[in-house]
């Protein structure tokens, strides 16, 4: 153990290096002795508490709000000890507070504004990590939340249907205050996906339709009545209103054939796997169908008198023609 006598010999030792080294004043040599002393306190205590929190659980989501929560109270109260310590003019908090923001408006627009996003953030929650969402041209799912961004990792771009680019896309909190947010996983928690399937016009457009009803109908069982459910809940918080969540089959006509649009409810993170899905078992049906083929464009000869209906077949061919058959 070491005396105080020792502990003072250190402490003065150190005071004279300051000041023979970096030619320092002993008020400055003082008051940069307690700024370290204050970041190493505040540095063992948020320590301290994550590993109590580590220890009490192992929930990783909490753990990771945690490191978050600890961060920024370290920061923001080792900032106000700070300049307790080194502006003494301003010991009034309130007056140094005040001051402080707005020196920080005027200079540092963007990082305020980024301040301005994560508090609006913790305020409202549009977003949370974990969550899909798309703001302005980028979209992906939040893997963190920063002070001063948020993170993505990507999602679509050159990649179809909603997969992962693996890009991680960093975001400044300030777009979310300019930037239009669209969040996949909140409140509705499912999306409409269409699925469009174009037959030719001479195909059995009807069992076609039959057929693809009963398809998505097989698919999407279980998935309309936790979505009815879902639709309750979100009702309590938001003027969400769906009358109908079964899937259904569209019909209308195309430039190539008779157009039938599948839609169905999907989790966002399913998109593509329930398309495949679907799409197989389509391809399986219409493969033992003769009266039933896929539209494509293509360029053919049509000639009325064989190919028309029996009453636009005498249409097509010329008056001479037309009077000899009568």
């Amino acid at each position: 153990m070491h005396n105080p006598g020792e502990r003072s010999c250190v402490i003065s030792l150190i005071r004279q290096w300051l000041q023979t080294v970096l030619t320092l004043a002993p008020t400055t040599q003082g008051k940069l002795i307690q700024s370290l002393a204050l970041v190493i306190l505040l540095m063992v205590l948020r320590g301290l508490a994550l590993w109590i929190i580590s220890r009490r659980t192992e929930d990783v989501r909490f753990r990771y709000h945690a490191r978050k929560v600890s961060s920024y109270v370290a920061v923001v109260l080792g900032l106000v000890l700070l300049g307790r310590i080194w502006f003494t003019a301003f010991r009034d908090i309130g007056t140094f507070l005040g001051l402080v923001s707005a020196g920080l408006a005027i200079a540092l627009k963007d990082i305020v504004g980024s301040v301005a996003g994560w508090l609006y953030l913790l305020w409202q929650r549009p977003f949370e990590v974990g969550d899909r969402i798309q703001i302005g041209e980028h979209a992906g799912d939040v893997i963190d939340i920063r002070l001063f961004r948020f993170t993505l990792i990507e999602i679509g771009n050159w990649v179809d249907a909603d997969q992962s680019t693996g890009r991680v896309i960093l975001i400044p909190n300030s777009r979310i205050l300019i930037d239009v947010i669209a969040n996949y996983s909140k409140g509705f928690q499912y999306i409409w996906n269409e699925l469009p399937v174009l037959i030719t016009f001479e195909s059995n457009w009807e069992k076609a339709k039959r057929i693809l009803q009963q398809i998505v109908d097989t698919h999407s069982a279980d998935l309309s009545e936790a979505a009815m459910q879902s639709v309750r809940k979100a009702a309590q918080r938001s003027m969400i209103i769906y009358s109908t969540l079964t899937p259904k089959v569209w019909t209308s006509v195309a430039e190539s054939g008779v157009l039938l649009t599948i839609r169905y409810l999907c989790d966002p993170r399913k998109r593509r796997g329930t398309s495949e899905t679907i799409w197989e078992d389509i391809l399986r049906d219409f493969h033992h169908c003769d009266d039933i083929d896929f539209a494509y464009p293509t360029v053919r000869r049509f000639f009325n008198q064989e190919e028309g209906k029996t009453g636009t077949k005498e249409l097509g061919l010329p008056v001479s023609a037309q009077e000899e058959l009568k």
